[in-house]
């Protein structure tokens, strides 16, 4: 059984920050790419970033770009999506998702609301 739960997610502030956490269980995380993925109402699911295994390898949307950062820590089964400077733009709901090969897991989704 494979469980990913995301957290972190809220309400902020324009130009504030946000860090997500999406903590696995059941799962070899070591062995799967992560990846963060937002939608917006309305809107079909997109990618936000990727981390690659051992996390040696990043990618990133060019909407996020030098903005948004995204780390792993193996030892803890868990992926982090650091967000600064938020606008309005960022309002979304934010999953995290596992994939090796055929294999892609999704998390249930947290909501992050950037508004005044």
């Amino acid at each position: 059984q494979v469980q990913l739960v995301e957290s972190g997610g809220g309400l902020v502030q324009p130009g504030g920050s946000l860090r997500l956490s999406c903590e696995d269980s059941g799962l070899t995380f070591s062995a799967y790419d992560m990846s963060w993925y937002r939608q917006h109402p309305g809107k079909e699911r997109e990618l936000v970033a990727t981390i690659t295994m051992a996390g040696g390898s990043t990618n990133y949307d060019d909407s996020v770009k030098g903005r948004f950062t995204i780390t792993r820590d193996n030892r803890k089964n868990t992926v982090y999506l650091q967000m600064n400077s938020l606008d309005p733009a960022a309002t979304a709901v934010y999953y995290c998702s596992a994939r090796r090969g055929s294999r892609h897991f999704w998390g249930p989704g947290t909501q992050v609301t950037v508004s005044s």
